[in-house]
């Protein structure tokens, strides 16, 4: 999939007076921001985005306004088979440690508990489709998160979950899977589930090669509601999750020297 957003010139940094930029870790083509691209535009953040499989130049998030790091097949504790994890893990620790606002989902948020110190392994069961969601205590109190609806259902495709991480807050939380949003300080946000995703993504996600066999594991009912409404839901999806990444476009907008940098 192709993001709607398109990587910024060389010189469209965060210096001076040049458009504020986001850099972007992805995995997969498919795995793009989805509607998360409309809040950054809104917000007048420009992209720059890193295919970290295939690249061989590895910028430095201190001069980038944010990093979002998006969803992907492998797993974290696969590092030896996709050597460039360890790349992201640290360029994920140095973003942290500088104060610059982060944002992960799925595989992303995955690793952000990781680069936290917090294990991630394989969730009891696969999560694919649409599941309820509950916003936790804190979740209703965070500046950012707490716009969002107190339940909602959202949309899933993972197998692995992960340990909060030492020092986060639970946002939210499901049956199936306990640990679905978190904050770490104030600029740290993981989300498990996809939240940026839209009718076209889906049915993108449903007809990449693979699909078939991730599905294998679900009863024939919950494959087919996987594809039941999907605009209707798509659209709602998009409402639930606006309020949430305006702000975190927000964040990327104000200058590290106005923030604390401690995490």
């Amino acid at each position: 999939m192709k993001t709607s957003i398109s990587p910024s010139p060389k010189n469209s940094l965060t210096r001076g007076k040049t458009k504020p930029t986001v850099l972007v870790y992805r995995h997969v083509p498919h795995e793009g921001l989805g509607t998360l691209a409309g809040a950054l535009r809104r917000a007048g953040i420009a992209v720059r985005i890193v295919d970290t499989p295939r690249t061989t130049r590895w910028r430095d998030p201190l001069r980038f306004a944010g990093l979002i790091v998006m969803g992907g097949p492998m797993g974290v504790y696969q590092k030896n088979r996709f050597p460039f994890l360890k790349k992201e893990l640290a360029g994920l620790r140095r973003a942290i440690r500088g104060g610059k606002p982060v944002l992960g989902v799925c595989l992303g948020a995955q690793l952000i508990a990781h680069a936290l110190g917090a294990r991630v392994y394989p969730n009891r069961r696969k999560e694919i489709g649409w599941f309820p969601l509950r916003a936790t205590p804190a979740g209703r109190r965070d500046p950012l998160f707490r716009t969002t609806s107190a339940s909602s259902t959202v949309f899933q495709w993972h197998g692995d979950t992960f340990d909060l991480p030492r020092g986060a807050r639970l946002l939210a939380t499901a049956p199936r899977c306990r640990h679905q949003a978190f904050v770490h300080g104030s600029r740290v946000y993981g989300l498990q589930y996809h939240w940026e995703v839209d009718a076209a993504l889906v049915t993108d996600w449903l007809g990449q090669p693979g699909a078939d066999a991730e599905l294998a594991g679900l009863t024939p009912r919950e494959r087919r509601d996987i594809g039941k409404r999907l605009v209707a839901r798509g659209r709602r999806l998009a409402r639930e999750a606006a309020p949430f990444f305006d702000g975190f476009a927000r964040l990327c907008k104000v200058p590290v020297s106005s923030r604390t940098k401690k995490g």
